[in-house]
């Protein structure tokens, strides 16, 4: 090529080869049928060119073959976007799986060939399977925590019945002891035992109400929520406000027991690590879902790192109880901005919840 009266010359190298021929190969499908369609046209009409005349008959012919080709071009077109068609709606139906609509299927299209089609029918039996696996998870999971939970209340009942009846039996008899002995070093150290024992029997009576709040299951999950705010403000001396409602009987007995685990997690959580001044506990219960939030103005955390740690144990615990019964949680945190943990679980349908036992 000669520019200004200098002679250039432009070599396509295999790399700029190379990348047009992956930029054309990554064309629509359509776009790649029109290309090879319009230069099989091109070369058609220029070979009936240069070998017929140039008379009215061969250019009617000419005008005939060029039209046959234009109509078979736009018929290729027409067919392979019909054909792709069916294509979209399963790429519709991954991205509804892929936000959780876990019930969405591919339906049958009459565009389909019998590839698409067994694409489609591969794409319903792999979500089907997924359904079924999730749903063997989930009745594991309940399981798991049912046991747990009834490992919990066991403990609880022994503690409190068993425990902590026997070490008042043992206060009781040191303090008659006490009285029959002389004052001096042993009344004063039989004193001292008999508190400490007291002090021991308060933390099993405590230790019992945390594993299995009897308080739940007698006066239901206002009064528990109340129970459990003053006696956490009593022995960490700050302040706790629970805002409930009188009565909480809409509320099934499992749902009462995963909104109140959540509470308890986040109330626990925020003592022992956000050295909180005070806290609020908030429950709602509507005929549609009941809510439980619990803020506090501590130090607060990074909710995403915590997820992925140790640390946030707790937090998975809480997101699973609340999911295994079709719920939401929430969980707001920063460093230096508190934390605020929300759980909002529907009453609707509680028939698929008997499988949770508080």
């Amino acid at each position: 090529m000669q520019v200004g009266g200098r002679s250039y010359r432009i070599r396509l190298g295999p790399t700029f080869v190379a990348r047009w021929w992956t930029r054309a190969l990554g064309l629509p499908l359509a776009w790649k049928v029109a290309g090879a369609n319009g230069i099989i046209v091109l070369a058609a009409l220029a070979t009936a060119m240069t070998r017929h005349g140039s008379t009215a008959a061969d250019r009617e012919a000419l005008m005939i073959l060029a039209l046959a080709m234009v109509g078979g071009l736009l018929v290729n077109i027409a067919l392979v976007v019909l054909a792709l068609r069916p294509l979209r709606e399963l790429e519709e139906t991954a991205a509804h799986v892929r936000q959780g609509a876990l019930h969405a299927r591919v339906a049958p299209s009459p565009l389909a060939d019998r590839t698409v089609r067994r694409v489609g029918d591969a794409i319903n039996l792999l979500l089907d399977e997924l359904v079924a696996d999730r749903a063997r998870a989930r009745r594991l999971a309940t399981e798991v925590i049912r046991a747990g939970d009834r490992e919990r209340a066991r403990l609880a009942r022994e503690l409190h019945d068993s425990t902590a009846q026997t070490l008042s039996a043992v206060v009781m008899q040191l303090a008659v002891t006490i009285r029959t002995v002389e004052p001096g070093e042993t009344a004063h150290r039989l004193e001292m035992v008999r508190e400490a024992v007291v002090d021991a029997l308060e933390e099993v009576r405590l230790l019992s109400h945390t594993v299995h709040p009897r308080v739940l299951d007698d006066l239901g999950l206002s009064a528990a929520l109340r129970h459990l705010g003053r006696e956490l403000a009593l022995h960490q001396n700050l302040t706790i406000t629970v805002d409930v409602p009188p009565t909480t009987e809409a509320v099934p007995p499992a749902i009462a027991s995963v909104l109140y685990r959540v509470a308890q997690e986040a109330l626990t959580n925020a003592v022992r690590h956000g050295s909180p001044r005070s806290i609020e506990v908030c429950l709602q219960v509507d005929g549609r879902a009941a809510t439980v939030e619990v803020a506090d103005d501590g130090d607060g955390f990074e909710a995403t790192t915590a997820t992925r740690n140790s640390s946030g144990l707790g937090i998975f615990s809480m997101r699973e109880r609340v999911a295994l019964v079709d719920g939401v949680f929430d969980l707001v945190s920063g460093p230096g901005r508190g934390t605020r943990v929300r759980a909002t679980v529907p009453l609707e349908n509680t028939n698929s919840l008997r499988g949770v036992a508080p």
